[in-house]
C-alpha cells in the first residue's frame, strides 16, 4: 500500500487538475471580534489552505451590500463591504494567494444587483430614466388593483416565496426579482447592462482575479414575452422557471461575455456558471471547449433527488439513485464538456449529514464521499468544514435560522396556517441552507477559534472534537485524507483524463467505478452503510495484483481482487498499470 506522503511541489498548469476551495466569508474566520468573518480572517488561514493542497480560492460576495442575502445583493461591484474589511484587505489576499502558487475566484452575480445599486434607485426614480430599461418593469394585470396578489404582470413563484413582482407605488408599475424583493433582476436583453457588467469583470481581472463563478448566470437571458405558469394547488403562484432558465439568448450573452472580457487574456480566467435545472445536453453546449463559453456548469440534479414541490419536501433516496445521477454526468460530458464535483456548498446543508453517516461513522463516512467525489471527472470543490467532516448543527426552533430562504418559506406556512411547523422545522434542520453556513470549526476552544465576539450564527457545539487543530497533521484524518486525494488528483493524470466506467449501478451499498487511462487504471470502491458488505466485480484478473494508492483506513490489509469486502463506509482507491 502506498499511504506515505504525496506533497505538492508546483501547482498544476491544466486548470482541469485543479481543486477549489469555497470561502464563505461571514462563516470562515473573524479577525476583529464582531462575530462576522472578514478578508483579514481569511488571511490568516492561508497557511492553512496551502497544506491542504488546493488550487483556487473561491470567495463569495464580499462587496458592498445590504446583507439582505448575506451579499449576494449588491450595492456597488467595485468595493468592498467594510463588514469584511477594504479593497487593500483584497489586494493583500489576492498577491498573497498567488505567492503560493493558488489563484482566488470571485462570485459575479449578475442576474440581479440589490435594490440600493445606483443602477436600480436610478431606474425606479422615474419612467423616464436612461436606466429604466436596466430592470423588468411591466403594468400590473389588465382589470386587476395593483399591489393586490394576482395583479402582478405573471403569476411566477419568487425562489424566496411570494410572487416576483414588487409595486412600485412612485412609477406605478412592477419590477421584476426572481428572489428577494430587494434584489431586482438586470435585463440583459439591454446593451448597456451588459457592457457595464462586462466592464466590472475587466475591472477585477485587471486587478489580479483569476476567475468567476458566475451566480444563476443561466437566468439572464428570459422569455420576453413573460407567459404565466402553472400555479401550485391552491396558490396564485407557480414555479416560472421554464421561462427564465437557459433562456432564448443565454449562449449568445455568454459568447460575447468571453469576446469582451476574457479574450486575450495571457492567463486561463476560469468561469464556473451555476446553473439551477441545466440539462446535460445544454451543459455541453455551455462547456464545450471549442464554443468558448464556460469551463464548467454547476449543476443541481444530484442535490435535488431527495427534494419533492419544495426543499422542505424530503424524499427518500436511494444509493442507486444518486449513482445514476452521477455517472448519466459522466457519460454526458465524457469528451464534450466539463462538470463541477460537489456534495455540499453554501446553499446546501452539511454533506456528511445528507448522504453520509454523521453519528458513529462521521469520519469514515466523510472520507467515503470525498474518496467517491474528487474521483469522478471534474473539477472538485471543498467547501469549508467538509475537509473537516463537519455535520449539520442542532437547529431546533426558528429562532435559530438566519437565511433569508428559510425565514420567508417557515413565515409563509405559518400565515396560511396549512402545515406542520414542527415537521416543517424538521426538515428545515436537515435542509436548510444555514447548515451548510454555521461558523468553521478551528479549534475546541470557545466559538470554536473561529471569533471573539458572538457569532453571528451559532456554532456546532460539536467542535470540542470536531475541529482542524484536532486533525490538521493528524494520521487517519478527514483532512489529511483530502490532503492526500488533492495531491493524487495532481499526481496522477488518469484522475483528471481517465474514461469513467459505473460498477455494480443496482448495489444498494457499494459505490464503484473505474477510471481508465491510457497507461494505468483506477479502481474506486466505498461502501455507504453501516454493515460490512462483499462482492464480485466484473474485473479481470489482472486487478489482482494491483496496488493500493489511497485507503480511508491506513492499516487495511491488502486483499486480492476482483472480491471486494468493505468494512462500514470504507473506501479504498487501487491502481494498475496497462
Amino acid at each position: 500500500m502506498s499511504n506515505g506522503p504525496l506533497l505538492r511541489v508546483d501547482p498544476p498548469a491544466d486548470w482541469r487538475r485543479w481543486v477549489v476551495y469555497q470561502v464563505y466569508p461571514r462563516s470562515f474566520a473573524d479577525s476583529d471580534a464582531d462575530g462576522v468573518g472578514d478578508l483579514r480572517g481569511v488571511l490568516g488561514r492561508l497557511d492553512y489552505l496551502e497544506r491542504l493542497g488546493v488550487d483556487v480560492v473561491w470567495l463569495s460576495p464580499v462587496y458592498r451590500s445590504p446583507m439582505d442575502d448575506n451579499g449576494y445583493d449588491i450595492s456597488d461591484y467595485t468595493d468592498i463591504d467594510p463588514l469584511f474589511g477594504t479593497l487593500a484587505d483584497l489586494d493583500e489576499l489576492i498577491a498573497q494567494l498567488h505567492a503560493r502558487g493558488m489563484r482566488l475566484m470571485m462570485d459575479l452575480v449578475v442576474n440581479h444587483t440589490s435594490d440600493e445599486h445606483p443602477w436600480f434607485t436610478q431606474s425606479r426614480a422615474s419612467r423616464d430614466t436612461p436606466q429604466r430599461d436596466w430592470y423588468w418593469w411591466r403594468d400590473p394585470r389588465p382589470g386587476a388593483t395593483p399591489g393586490t396578489p394576482g395583479a402582478e404582470p405573471t403569476n411566477w413563484e419568487s425562489h424566496f416565496s411570494g410572487p416576483t413582482w414588487t409595486w412600485d407605488e412612485r412609477t406605478g408599475q412592477y419590477y421584476l426579482h426572481i428572489f428577494s424583493a430587494k434584489q431586482p433582476d438586470l435585463n440583459w436583453e439591454n446593451p448597456e447592462v451588459r457592457q457595464a457588467v462586462y466592464a466590472i469583470m475587466r475591472w477585477w481581472l485587471d486587478r489580479g482575479v483569476d476567475g468567476f463563478r458566475m451566480d444563476v448566470i443561466n437566468m439572464i437571458s428570459k422569455d420576453t414575452s413573460l407567459p404565466d405558469t402553472e400555479p401550485r394547488p391552491g396558490s396564485p403562484y407557480g414555479p416560472g422557471d421554464q421561462h427564465f432558465s437557459v433562456g432564448p439568448r443565454n449562449h449568445e450573452f455568454l459568447l460575447q461575455m468571453h469576446r469582451e472580457v476574457f479574450d486575450g487574456r495571457p492567463d486561463h480566467v476560469l468561469t464556473v456558471g451555476e446553473m439551477p435545472l441545466v440539462t446535460i445536453p445544454q451543459a455541453v453546449q455551455f462547456t464545450a471547449p471549442d464554443r468558448h463559453e464556460l469551463d464548467m456548469v454547476f449543476q443541481f440534479e444530484h442535490v435535488r433527488l431527495d427534494q419533492g414541490a419544495h426543499k422542505y419536501d424530503l424524499l427518500p433516496v436511494t444509493l442507486p439513485d444518486l449513482k445514476r445521477s452521477m455517472a448519466a454526468w459522466q457519460a454526458g460530458l465524457a469528451g464534450q464538456g466539463w462538470n463541477s464535483l460537489y456534495f455540499g456548498n453554501h446553499d446546501q446543508p452539511r454533506s456528511v449529514s445528507r448522504f453520509g453517516d454523521d453519528g458513529a461513522y462521521r469520519v469514515t463516512s466523510a472520507k467515503a464521499l470525498a474518496t467517491i467525489l474528487h474521483l469522478h471527472q471534474g473539477t472538485p470543490y471543498v467547501y469549508q468544514g467538509d475537509e473537516l467532516g463537519m455535520a449539520n448543527a442542532p437547529l431546533t426552533a426558528i429562532g435559530d435560522y438566519r437565511d433569508i430562504q428559510a425565514l420567508r418559506f417557515y413565515a409563509e406556512a405559518a400565515e396560511r396556517g396549512d402545515v406542520d411547523l414542527a415537521a416543517l422545522l424538521l426538515a428545515m434542520a436537515r435542509m436548510s441552507r444555514d447548515q451548510g453556513r454555521t461558523p468553521v470549526q478551528w479549534d475546541a476552544s470557545a466559538n470554536a477559534g473561529f471569533s471573539a465576539g458572538t457569532p453571528w450564527i451559532a456554532v456546532n457545539p460539536d467542535h470540542v472534537h470536531v475541529n482542524a487543530a484536532a486533525q490538521v497533521g493528524q494520521p487517519g484524518s478527514v483532512f489529511e485524507h483530502y490532503r492526500r486525494l488533492i495531491a493524487l488528483r495532481h499526481a496522477d493524470p488518469v484522475v483528471t483524463d481517465g474514461a469513467f466506467e459505473l460498477l455494480l449501478p443496482e448495489h444498494p451499498a457499494i459505490w464503484a467505478f473505474l477510471r481508465r487511462g491510457r497507461d494505468a487504471e483506477l479502481l474506486v470502491a466505498a461502501n455507504f452503510s453501516a454493515d460490512p458488505v462483499s462482492a464480485a466485480l466484473p474485473l479481470d484478473t489482472g486487478w489482482a495484483d494491483a496496488e493500493i494508492v489511497l485507503a480511508s483506513d491506513p492499516d487495511r490489509s491488502p486483499r486480492h481482487l476482483p472480491e471486494l469486502a468493505l468494512a462500514p463506509w470504507e473506501s479504498v482507491i487501487w491502481r494498475r498499470a496497462v
